[in-house]
């Protein structure tokens, strides 16, 4: 194997990217100055030296604990269950939300051999028993597996003085009734809200 064919096949192992797009990444990379792959590949083989998991929520960071964590102006009442680290920064890049978070590392999932015991579920609980959370908000994806776990973490809190709820899913903003599939539909005319 030569070395563009090596290139196109670690890049095709990410996420999203199939053999066509890792052979346009590798020639893209090929053509660019050689100051890019060499920065590129340096802030690679640093990555796992610089960037690991804080140890109250879970989300990747430089800093132990992380800004969010350690941030007073922050509600700490609030806390935002999802289920990976960059989930956090897709809730954050909407600057909505100002409470804390919890990352999982995952859903479950039996076909997958992924269960609870599998998750940060363990600490979840520990952190609300020490913590004084009144909302804990499940922001998982709409999913049999985000389904699940969502119910499986709603079960095991019933008998805590806290408030539990969902992210509210269905038609996105400027979203066309037409295109729209019947889950979203479906949970969309479920969870409507009064005007």
């Amino acid at each position: 194997m030569n070395a563009i064919d090596n290139l196109v096949t670690l890049l095709s192992r990410l996420p999203g990217i199939g053999k066509k797009s890792a052979q346009r990444l590798a020639y893209h990379i090929l053509e660019s100055p050689r100051s890019y792959p060499l920065a590129l590949a340096g802030s690679l083989s640093t990555l796992h030296d610089s960037v690991r998991r804080c140890s109250i929520c879970g989300a990747f960071t430089e800093s132990d604990p992380c800004p969010i964590c350690t941030d007073p102006s922050r509600d700490a009442s609030l806390l935002c269950v999802v289920e990976r680290s960059q989930d956090v920064r897709v809730i954050e890049d909407a600057r909505e939300y100002r409470g804390r978070f919890h990352v999982l590392g995952g859903l479950i999932a039996p076909l997958d051999g992924v269960g609870p015991d599998d998750l940060t579920i363990g600490t979840l609980l520990t952190r609300l028993g020490n913590d004084r959370v009144r909302e804990l908000i499940l922001a998982l994806n709409p999913t049999v597996e985000g389904d699940t776990t969502s119910l499986y973490i709603q079960n095991l809190l019933k008998s805590m003085p806290l408030t539990v709820t969902r992210l509210a899913s269905g038609l996105p903003v400027g979203g066309d009734l037409e295109y729209a599939d019947r889950l979203t539909l479906a949970r969309s005319i479920r969870g409507r809200i009064p005007m």
